[in-house]
């Protein structure tokens, strides 16, 4: 029997003297990328504040362009049919109400002049035959229905003079120019197209010996000391713009300088096709700086509202979203996504990620966010 118990005690023996094998290591806890800590002396770098309201306006930026102010703007044309002699205007030019900017040959003139003429001498022919029919009437010489016929033809007279006088107002004579050409009887053909404001020549379509009408536009002016900003408001937006109220406008042309201005006109209908509402912006241009068709931003502010607010410099961009550094403890910090508003006065609107109290980052949040990526690639 002992001969077999033997191998048991070597094997026994043997096992004895194996090293016991390791237990494999407990896996490590995840690392938080967004959660940093920093040492004690980083703090001074950061400050920190806690979550509150603040008075917000939104800023509604469109695209708009200049246009010249059409109260302030003529576009003037012959008053006769005639071809033109001179021109005296070119663009660009600045002139003054009552300027003469053309001189054109009209034959409509001389006739409507010899109409005139004719219905003076008339007049003065009837007039004489009623005073002479009042002194035959006196002696007995005439009787009544005679006057009163003479009296008749005066009146007729009268009105066809009278009828004379206001066509040669209609073609552009003035009141002392028709009273020279009653008392020296001298006809002439020539007609001045003259400016009817002051301000600047911004077209003209008239050439030297073109035949013109009434109803052509041969000049333009526009005063352009104030011009018109217009723009297209979507129509769910509407309740933002009123008439009176401050806005402010960027023209890139002119270095993005901001220019003040006042609304002056928002449309009571909206586009059918393009669903928006035209407003208009009077801007002051005392140095004509500002010229018609160009480019320019419109912002319009809402009125203020009370919401949550963090400064601008606690945001944080990253991969195109918005984050701020929430305070878990004396020296660890969370980034957290959030959704702001508009920014206004260097501070943005809390729509989403923040309640109110919670301690952020309010500067220093840039010097954070480096310091959190290096301790992430450092692992």
């Amino acid at each position: 029997m002992k001969h077999w118990l033997f191998p048991l005690l070597l094997c026994a023996l043997l096992a004895a003297c194996q090293p016991a094998e390791k237990s494999p290591p407990a896996a490590a806890a995840p690392v938080d990328p967004t959660i940093v800590a920093v040492p004690a002396e980083f703090l001074t770098r950061l400050k920190i504040a806690a979550v509150g309201e603040g008075d917000t306006v939104e800023t509604l930026r469109l695209p708009a362009r200049v246009e010249v102010d059409e109260q302030r703007v003529a576009r003037i044309g012959a008053a006769v049919t005639g071809r033109v002699t001179q021109v005296h205007a070119i663009l660009g030019q600045r002139v003054r109400r009552g300027e003469v900017l053309a001189t054109l040959h009209s034959a409509e003139l001389s006739n409507t002049q010899l109409a005139y003429l004719k219905a003076l001498s008339q007049e003065e022919l009837h007039r004489r035959a009623v005073e002479r029919a009042r002194l035959l009437f006196a002696a007995d010489v005439i009787g009544a229905a005679e006057q009163q016929r003479r009296e008749s033809e005066l009146a007729q007279a009268q009105a066809e003079l009278h009828a004379s006088h206001d066509q040669l107002k209609v073609l552009g004579m003035t009141a002392s120019a028709i009273d020279k050409l009653a008392s020296t009887r001298s006809v002439h053909s020539l007609s001045s197209v003259t400016a009817t404001l002051d301000g600047v020549v911004i077209e003209r379509k008239v050439t030297p010996g073109q035949v013109v009408q009434p109803a052509d536009a041969l000049f333009t002016v526009a005063d352009l000391s104030h011009v018109w900003l217009v723009a297209e408001v979507p129509e769910q937006q509407t309740e933002v713009v009123k008439v009176g109220e401050a806005a402010q406008a960027e023209i890139a042309a002119l270095g993005g300088k901001r220019i003040q201005g006042r609304l002056i006109f928002v449309s009571d209908t909206v586009k059918p096709d393009t669903r928006t509402v035209t407003v208009r912006m009077d801007v002051e241009n005392p140095q004509r700086t500002i010229k018609p068709e160009m480019l320019a931003s419109m912002l319009i502010q809402s009125a203020p509202q009370r919401r949550l607010v963090v400064p601008v410099s606690a945001v944080v961009r990253e991969n195109d979203r918005d984050h701020v550094f929430v305070q878990l403890d004396a020296q660890r910090f969370a980034l957290r996504r959030v959704t702001l508003g508009p920014e206004s006065g260097g501070i943005a609107a809390v729509l989403e990620g923040l309640k109110a109290g919670e301690k952020i980052v309010a500067d220093g949040a840039f010097h954070l966010n480096n310091e959190r990526k290096r301790k992430e690639l450092e692992g």
